[in-house]
């Protein structure tokens, strides 16, 4: 697949006007409601097929077929991750409001992490034949550990991470709008919104250390390999505001991304015996992701929205009228 660098350059500057699309209209700091997420839920998975059928038509079945199949994988992938969005923002109680533009720095980083990641695992896999086996053991090793875990989810309040961010910067206790930093008593410091910032990048890593591997399962494309990433990512934060309030309905999600996982590792590491053709690895993630969410569905029926629960009060708080006038004075001076 010989991709000119005018490609390249016309699918940045695509993804950057979408992203500029998506501030603009989300500018304001605002509670997203249910329409508003559904409304930009479609766009952005109408705007990743659309792409996919553009791929289809100019260089055939086989690589149309490879975006989709890595599509479908990140897409799925990052639901996992939106549910520990979910968590991280009820256990520090982070405004409806702010999130948004949390989350926004959050994809706008996960988006350089990845190209990162992609032009890395390229140049191993390019270099290194074997290094493809331990993507496939990686992604089998996660996959297990993923089942054994699944109703493990951690308390993000005592992450390592928010331990070691603490210790380095001075933060305040107290949300201040929008604001990353603030400053109090004329000093300088971050505000928790910036410790959330921190750790959903940290968690976006972690992710990618799995999902990154499994989409090089389907394609050693390194275009498909970003621009589904980079697709799949764009819709994260319309979503997080969708799926938020259903955590509690997605009880099988866990099972079968660890199916997921294994099966893609399994593809990878007989890659050498048998090349699964991409149209029956396609069918298969497909299949596993649908017979998950519909049995969920099925066995939590009867069951509406709500907010996730946190065994104990948020971690911060909202400033006062004072704290945010002292804030602004000690700004403009």
């Amino acid at each position: 697949m010989d991709i000119p660098l005018w490609a390249w350059l016309a699918v940045l500057a695509v993804i950057v006007v979408m992203l500029v699309i998506d501030l603009v209209a989300h500018r304001e700091a605002h509670e997203i409601g249910l329409r508003e997420a559904a409304g930009w839920s479609v766009f952005w998975v109408l705007s990743g097929l659309a792409f996919g059928v553009i791929i289809w038509s100019l260089f055939g079945a086989e690589f149309g077929q490879q975006y989709f199949a890595g599509f479908v994988i990140e897409k799925s992938l990052a639901v996992d991750n939106v549910f520990v969005w979910a968590i991280i923002f009820a256990s520090f109680g982070v405004p409806a409001r702010y999130q948004h533009r949390v989350l926004f720095l959050g994809v706008l980083g996960a988006l350089v992490f990845r190209g990162i990641f992609i032009a890395l695992g390229a140049v191993l896999l390019e270099s290194f034949a074997w290094v493809l086996y331990v993507f496939a053991a990686l992604l089998v090793v996660t996959g297990i550990q993923m089942l054994r875990h699944r109703n493990d989810h951690g308390d993000p309040t005592k992450s390592r991470v928010l331990r070691v961010f603490r210790r380095f910067v001075p933060m305040t206790d107290a949300f201040h709008g929008q604001k990353l930093v603030t400053r109090v008593g004329g000093a300088l410091v971050a505000t928790p919104l910036l410790a959330v910032l921190v750790l959903i990048e940290v968690t976006d890593i972690v992710f990618a250390v799995d999902s990154i591997p499994a989409i090089f399962a389907v394609t050693s494309e390194p275009f498909l390999v970003f621009t589904a990433n980079a697709f799949a990512i764009l819709g994260l934060r319309a979503m997080y505001f969708l799926l938020a309030d259903l955590v509690h309905r997605f009880v099988y999600l866990k099972i079968g991304l660890a199916a997921i996982l294994i099966w893609v590792g399994a593809k990878m590491a007989l890659h050498d015996v048998w090349k699964v053709p991409t149209t029956l690895s396609l069918g298969v993630i497909v299949g596993i992701l649908a017979v998950t969410v519909v049995a969920s569905l099925i066995a939590t029926r009867g069951q509406g929205r709500r907010s996730l629960d946190t065994s104990a009060a948020p971690m911060f708080r909202e400033a006062t009228a004072e704290e945010l006038a002292g804030s602004g004075r000690a700004e403009r001076r």
